[in-house]
């Protein structure tokens, strides 16, 4: 194996993967760019500018069937700094949400990820209802959260921990850091956090300070930061593609374009560690099947009424299970489409064959 490999994050499971497909002859390599169907491939001594093989993009189901940033892909060099894909290897993990403008559609943020930076400013930005949401996709996948509250010089003393506590108490057992960039306060223990060979992956809305924290890990000014407009206190977008750095701590970083939207997938698994608790409660209803919005004996509704539960907590609960079980609507009758079109086609084709008999 190549030895930079390590430092990528290469695990040995993908050397038998790598024999068992036959791609012991290919260059190993992780994607760390990615821009319409072009990838940037690191191999731990040089970068490749790679496309995939013509066989790779036609048998691709879906989107999914494509190297996303995070990836490691069997690589074949034709030229100088150019190469093929000729396979993606297994994914340990992968953090994904619903695609914008696309009903039943996943869209991928990245891959073989083992922790994920959620950054949340303390001014505009912050929604512990938003949190939830990255939180329900990072358990979805796999991915361990931790909450990073950022620009804290912002605001006083008592306002950043009244935040910190805010959070605590709809996430229990998430790790949560209060930072700023600027003064370098809760700089240290955030630091302390990063292990050699893990990938951490920053998620957050635009503005946030993401690329400034990044800038902050390298110890170097590598990504371009936006001012900070002071009638509104955000930051210009300007991270518009997702790219993997190592770090000089051995850490591994994947920083994301802002995300407006955060849409649910069918992400029973996040949503049950999310919302564990709420669940618990759940199992008290009188009614097995429980919409939790009227039923007389409804568990959450009295836990509501007497103060157990955090209206607010609850209502964001519901919300995210209608989007949840949108899109799986979606899914369903997107799969009922297909293959009422495949019968049709069957026939079609079973009739031009009956004429040419």
């Amino acid at each position: 194996m190549q030895p930079e490999l390590s430092q990528l994050g290469f695990l040995e499971e993908w050397k038998i993967d790598q024999n068992e497909r036959g791609w012991d002859d290919f260059l190993l390599g992780r994607v760390i760019l990615e821009h319409k169907e072009r990838y940037t491939v690191s191999t731990g001594q040089e970068e490749w500018d790679a496309e995939i093989l013509g066989n790779l993009r036609y048998t691709a189901t879906s989107r999914r069937d494509f190297p996303a940033v995070g990836d490691w892909v069997a690589l074949q060099p034709y030229e100088e700094g150019k190469a093929l894909i000729h396979g993606v290897f297994p994914r340990k993990s992968i953090l994904e949400r619903s695609a914008v403008g696309k009903q039943g559609e996943k869209q991928i943020i990245a891959t073989n990820i083992d922790y994920a930076f959620i950054v949340q400013s303390v001014n505009r930005d912050f929604s512990i209802n938003r949190l939830e949401r990255y939180l329900t996709l990072c358990y979805d996948s796999g991915v361990e959260p931790i909450v990073i509250l950022s620009k804290i010089d912002l605001i006083d003393g008592e306002q950043a921990k009244e935040l910190v506590t805010q959070v605590k108490s709809r996430m229990n057992q998430v790790p949560v850091y209060a930072i700023s960039t600027l003064t370098g306060e809760g700089w240290e223990p955030l630091t302390h956090l990063l292990e050699t060979g893990k990938t951490y992956c920053l998620l957050g809305s635009s503005g946030v300070g993401k690329s400034t924290i990044l800038n902050a890990l390298r110890g170097e000014e590598k990504m371009k930061t936006g001012e900070i407009s002071g009638s509104i206190d955000r930051g210009k977008h300007v991270t518009t593609h997702r790219e993997l750095v190592v770090l000089e701590s051995g850490g591994i970083l994947i920083d994301n374009p802002g995300m407006r939207e955060v849409g649910m997938t069918d992400n029973e698994t996040g949503m049950e560690t999310t919302f564990e608790e709420i669940l618990e409660l759940a199992q008290n209803c009188r009614f097995s099947d429980c919409s939790h919005t009227e039923e007389k004996g409804c568990a959450l509704l009295e836990a509501v009424d007497n103060g157990e539960l955090d209206p607010e907590a609850y209502s964001h609960f519901m919300k995210l299970q209608r989007e949840k079980a949108r899109f799986e609507g979606t899914v369903r009758e997107k799969r009922l489409k297909d293959k009422q079109q495949g019968k049709l086609y069957k026939r079609i084709i079973n009739a031009k064959n009956k004429r040419h008999d």
